[in-house]
């Protein structure tokens, strides 16, 4: 019934099987991937024939990540998965990415790639598993597919790198000063094609090495998928490319002059308007026939690209006047807006963010539902993309995928220099607005980022910049490497190369590939090239801001401290009944961990030391000597019970209320009444034995002896 063909093969410490033919056999292609416990299954079909009149690539690629896959049943009112999470998104998108250029130039029938997690060990991260088993599907699919390309994960431990650490060792670096690097690289047999990083400062050195490691790793991934495919492959898809070249030689000849002269303008909005009318005025000359065929937009595109390409190449000189490794002007401010705990407006060129700083409590923090567990996260970056950014109408609503990765790439760039949660306890949430946009507004997010969490007072190591590169690679093997590029030399270039970093070093890479991939010359040029800009950026950004800024008056205070953990239940109270008071007498926030660790929270101060005063007091043991002042609670024939020590009361015996004979304690004290009193000790039974006599009641102050021997 099954005509089932697997292989396997060491990698690393785990075992990693490739298998096919058993499950879901009417997709064009479906393999299940394992490594370890891990088993992603991907399944892939694509379109017979191109849908009439499309001009562009239609590729979906999804990733599922099954709640019982790790024996859990998900959170929530309906108990099952609903929308995709931030993970699943983040690997789709990373799946999509080194997969989208392979596939032969001119195939635009639809694709559907889905991948869903049917086994998680807790040890191995489903998204590499996943993207090989995509790879694997794709090959054997008949798909014109030019793979195949594997991925793996590199860790960076004691000055050596680590091959598929485990998810344990990835989980939130920042609290793991030993390990400094989570990176991502998926590549072909030749070329590596995707490059996704979360690092803590490593060299340009130290990050080139990781990706060439990572590439060396690869290899025999690439050779088991290969072999898969020999023995279980469709045949290949019979797709032949159309040839337009007489189309595209009529667009050139109807309107290269225009075109070229539309991208000479510097400013966007108006090259924008050129490149529009050059547009028209080629429509306007060819036929109808030329009108109606489908690969109009490409030979359009086709010609847009040889003028902006071949002119950077061959001259030096870029759409804008630029040279290619120099940086847009920027200006940077802080402090605008007057209510939030921390803003800054930061532009460069024709990108503009406006992003903004807000300082929360515990309770802000966000609850994340994974398959390896749930935790919480006290950093969070959300990035918007609207329309008027870019000058255009347009839907708004829920952030798309485009601005989910933004946003984690800026998360992860400003992640590194974060304090401790123990030194700054605050949930630090960040929006980036993007206002303007010509390129790069993801770094954009990075620069105002920083500058905005260093306005609002959040302790940062360093301030954090980022760059965009772009390269433009001809076929007889000259290129240009270009810094902070720009929409239109990202749309038509060959490469999105992200840097972002500190002074000291490299925070978060990503490098996205149209093409079968760069040289590893080409990438350390470009990463030398990145870091004089970054460089020059933070040169930019320490005119808008030095120094540790004020706190906002508008952000709440934290005040930390801890207590043994026998003592949390009496804080908490039976059912929370003392918790609850301390917050509603005092007004301040009080958030506490299994650890004993307690965080006060309020914007005044008053509130957060009487919520201290609170706890100290039931958490805290009196101390013998010391004075404290208190208040009568009971009165009886040998003394009076007085509440001197949060819930403590102790006796002064009526020979020690005063220096001299009472009748009864009633003759100057009554209930209620405030009084000093020392802690003698305790007696045999551990009662508490207090006194007044030898405390000045007015001042507080204990009487001497000698004092006592003048009265």
């Amino acid at each position: 019934m099954f005509n089932v063909t697997t292989k396997s093969m060491q990698w690393g410490e785990e075992t990693l099987t490739l298998e096919t033919g058993k499950v879901a056999r009417q997709a064009d292609g479906s393999v299940i991937a394992t490594l370890g416990e891990t088993s992603v299954m991907a399944n892939v079909t694509f379109a017979r024939q191109q849908k009439p009149g499309q001009d562009f690539f239609p590729l979906t690629v999804h990733y599922q990540e099954k709640y019982y896959a790790a024996g859990k049943v998900p959170g929530g009112f309906f108990k099952r998965e609903a929308r995709p999470t931030e993970k699943e998104t983040l690997t789709a998108r990373l799946i999509d990415r080194p997969i989208r250029p392979l596939f032969v130039p001119g195939f635009k029938n639809e694709v559907l790639v889905m991948c869903t997690v049917l086994s998680h060990d807790l040890v191995n991260d489903p998204d590499m598993v996943a993207m090989i088993a995509a790879s694997a599907a794709l090959t054997i699919s008949g798909a014109p597919f030019m793979g195949p390309i594997a991925c793996a994960r590199v860790g960076f431990e004691d000055g050596e790198y680590i091959l598929n650490p485990t998810v344990d060792d990835m989980q939130d670096l920042r609290l793991n000063p030993e390990q400094r690097l989570d990176l991502v690289v998926a590549g072909t047999k030749d070329a590596v094609m995707m490059v996704e990083s979360e690092a803590y400062e490593l060299t340009e050195e130290e990050m080139l090495g990781a990706v060439k490691f990572a590439h060396d790793s690869i290899q025999p991934v690439i050779d088991l998928i290969i072999d898969l495919a020999e023995d279980a492959a469709k045949e290949p898809f019979d797709f032949q490319p159309v040839d337009y070249s007489e189309l595209s030689a009529a667009v050139a000849k109807a309107g290269e002059k225009e075109m070229r002269a539309a991208f000479a303008i510097a400013d966007k909005q108006e090259r924008t308007a050129a490149v529009s009318a050059a547009r028209d005025t080629i429509k306007a000359a060819l036929s109808e026939e030329q009108l109606a065929d489908a690969n109009l937009g490409s030979a359009m595109k086709g010609l847009e690209a040889s003028i902006l390409r071949g002119d950077v190449v061959k001259t030096g000189k870029r759409i804008d006047g630029r040279k290619t490794d120099e940086i847009r002007d920027i200006v940077s401010q802080t402090g605008l807006l007057p209510r939030t705990h921390g803003s800054a407006l930061f532009t460069r060129g024709e990108t503009q963010g406006l992003v903004v700083t807000t300082l929360g409590t515990g309770d802000d923090e966000q609850f994340i539902d994974a398959l390896h567990g749930n935790f919480k996260s006290n950093f969070l970056l959300h990035y918007n993309f609207p329309p008027y950014s870019v000058g255009e109408v347009g839907r708004v609503g829920p952030p798309g995928r485009r601005e989910v990765g933004h946003g984690k790439l800026a998360w992860r760039a400003l992640q590194a220099v974060l304090p401790a949660a123990t030194d700054f306890p605050y949930t630090i949430r960040v929006v980036s607005e993007i206002t303007e946009s010509n390129g790069s507004s993801s770094m954009a997010s990075v620069c105002g980022g920083s500058l905005s969490m260093m306005d609002a007072g959040v302790p940062l190591k360093s301030a954090v910049a980022g760059v965009a590169m772009g390269l433009i690679l001809e076929e007889d093997g000259s290129y240009a490497i270009l810094s902070d590029i720009l929409g239109d030399e990202d749309h038509l270039g060959d490469m999105d190369f992200k840097v972002a970093g500190t002074e000291a070093g490299i925070t978060s890479l990503q490098m996205d590939i149209k093409i079968a991939g760069i040289t590893p010359e080409i990438m350390e040029k470009a990463l030398a090239q990145a870091k004089e800009g970054r460089i020059h950026i933070l040169g930019e950004m320490n005119k808008a801001i030095s120094g540790a800024a004020d706190f906002s008056v508008h952000a709440p205070r934290i005040e930390t401290m801890q207590i043994p953990t026998d003592k949390i239940r009496e804080v908490i109270g039976s059912g929370g009944k003392v918790i609850r008071e301390i917050v509603e007498v005092s007004g301040a926030k009080v958030d506490i961990n299994d650890e004993g660790i307690i965080k006060i929270a309020s914007p005044n101060g008053d509130s957060i030391k009487k919520a201290y005063d609170m706890i100290h007091s039931i958490v805290a043991e009196p101390e013998e000597g010391m004075v404290y002042t208190g208040t009568v609670v009971k009165i009886v024939d040998f003394g009076a019970f007085v509440n001197f020590f949060g819930k403590r009361d102790g006796l002064v015996h009526v020979s020690q209320i005063e220096n001299r004979r009472l009748n009864h304690p009633s003759d100057v004290l009554k209930e209620g009444q405030e009084v000093k009193v020392k802690l003698l000790g305790f007696d045999d039974r551990g009662k508490v034995r207090l006194s007044m006599k030898v405390v000045d009641q007015e001042t507080g102050e204990e009487i001497k002896k000698e004092e006592k021997a003048e009265d």
